[in-house]
């Protein structure tokens, strides 16, 4: 017997809107499902591209960015997004989705050198926090400081002794003197020929003009000084047989020097970073990633931090700045222990007294005392920046002890450059005045020296002559429209940063 099913009117009207709505329900998912491969593949697609970093500049100087100029010479978007895209269709074309990319471009981006190098100096700053960390940093921080309150005194103080000009003006003050000395004898035989007419005396009578005493014969060690200072600053203060860089850069061609290419809609991301620990960790990033005098770096320049600090295009003469900072520095500090020892001041006053004495004038004595002390603070300081540049250690400040040149022995300094000068293993070498200077050197001056080194030493690199660091992308947006399924087209922005 043949059995016969039925449904009422009802339920079949209710399976319709059951199945309609399951039909909505799976191709919902389906859709939604689209949407979670097209983000996908704009994740992959981000990481992907992030993922070929310039491996080289992360090697030599811990930083990370993807070369925007893909090994050319311009900066080249085009091809920044063809290989992010390159990277999201395999994503695209995987399960059962029909996904085609319409359209798609960068919309935003970021350059290691955007908001003045802040770009390249947080992701130095970060660099160091993970390698020293913030007890480091501030133990190093605190050092410097002590170091630098010290040293910024001195060299306003030597500063202020160079610019009386005491030394150069010792001729024109001693002819000044004699013209005084000269009116007092004119002034010493008037009277006395007043004296004789008269015969008598109001008994304020000037000692006789005949009654003088020859003068002793004494060595004067300041025409042996001034001739000195005439000589070239870096024959002074360098050892013998050193050897002094003559490389030279086209300021042009350096981020400092030319104009640059910008980032995109993304700068309002980075947020200035102007704290003094940042700042010892970015200069301690410099020290650690370039070269000075004593371990020359390569590139462009030998004398990179000296660069930072000098700002010359060559190295010989950022090595003069940095001596004549060091011999201001070690001056000021020398003529105040000069004046605060009592014992120094006498022997200063008793020679100023006889040089005076022997060449009868006697009101010259002051200018000669002032004269003297400059000059024995600068004779101790050539020595002490002589050391400094041997690679040696010179006391933050003097005292009895450490104390090198006689002031007898003045006259014969050139002879003395290499046996009396100390090395003080509890001084400062020359790169601890290096770090002062560059934490007394402004952050944008660091910044944009640091760049311009980092960039030249970078070129030395196989392959990358032709490297900018304006042409290192950090951080990119991307925006795409993805047709899914033949029917609804997403848009999808997302972006990527390094730090």
């Amino acid at each position: 017997m043949v059995k016969r099913g039925s449904i009422t009117v009802f339920l079949a009207l209710i399976l319709g809107l059951i199945l309609s709505l399951l039909s909505s329900g799976l191709e919902s998912a389906r859709m939604a499902a689209a949407r979670t491969q097209i983000l996908n593949g704009m994740d992959i697609g981000l990481y992907s591209l992030f993922g070929q970093y310039n491996k080289s500049l992360l090697k030599d100087f811990d930083l990370f960015a993807v070369d925007g100029s893909c090994g050319g010479k311009e900066l080249d978007l085009a091809s920044v997004y063809d290989n992010l895209e390159s990277y999201m269709k395999p994503v695209m074309k995987q399960n059962s989705q029909k996904l085609s990319v319409q359209q798609g471009g960068i919309s935003g981006y970021l350059l290691m050198t955007d908001s003045d190098g802040e770009v390249f100096y947080q992701q130095s700053v970060q660099y160091m926090k993970e390698t020293l960390g913030s007890h480091g940093a501030k133990l190093l921080l605190n050092k410097i400081r002590n170091m630098q309150k010290k040293t910024i005194a001195a060299e306003k103080r030597g500063n202020e002794i160079e610019s009386k000009g005491t030394i150069e003006n010792y001729e024109s003050e001693m002819d000044s003197a004699q013209q005084k000395s000269q009116a007092l004898l004119e002034e010493k035989k008037k009277q006395e020929e007043q004296q004789e007419q008269s015969g008598f005396t109001d008994g304020k009578m000037l000692p006789s003009a005949t009654e003088e005493t020859p003068p002793v014969k004494v060595e004067n060690p300041i025409p042996a000084i001034r001739r000195i200072r005439w000589m070239g600053i870096l024959d002074l203060v360098l050892p013998a047989g050193a050897e002094v860089s003559n490389k030279k850069v086209k300021k042009k061609e350096l981020v400092s020097g030319r104009k640059l290419e910008t980032g995109l809609a993304m700068e309002d991301t980075v947020k200035t970073d102007g704290t003094l620990i940042s700042q010892v960790l970015y200069q301690q990033y410099l020290v650690e990633k370039l070269g000075n005098y004593m371990e020359p770096g390569k590139g462009g320049l030998s004398y990179q931090i000296e660069y930072i600090i000098g700002r010359n295009n060559s190295d010989k003469a950022n090595l003069k700045s940095i001596a004549k900072k060091l011999l201001l520095v070690r001056e000021g500090i020398n003529a105040a222990y000069i004046m605060s020892d009592s014992l120094m001041m006498a022997q200063v006053q008793a020679l100023a007294a006889a040089i005076a004495a022997s060449f009868l004038i006697p009101p010259a004595a002051v200018v000669i005392e002032g004269a003297l002390i400059l000059c024995w603070a600068f004779a101790e300081s050539i020595l002490d920046v002589r050391e400094l540049f041997a690679g040696g250690k010179v006391p933050l400040t003097k005292n009895a002890s450490n104390w090198q040149l006689s002031l007898q022995g003045m006259p014969a300094l050139v002879d003395k450059l290499d046996t009396d000068r100390q090395n003080d293993e509890k001084g400062l070498s020359y790169e601890d005045y290096l770090q002062i200077f560059l934490l007394t050197s402004s952050k944008a001056q660091k910044i944009e020296g640091g760049m311009d080194m980092i960039e030249s030493s970078f070129r030395e690199t196989e392959n990358w002559e032709e490297f900018q660091l304006d042409h290192c992308i950090t951080a990119l947006e991307a925006s795409v429209d993805v047709k899914a399924n033949g029917k609804k087209t997403y848009t999808v922005a997302r972006e990527y940063h390094y730090i």
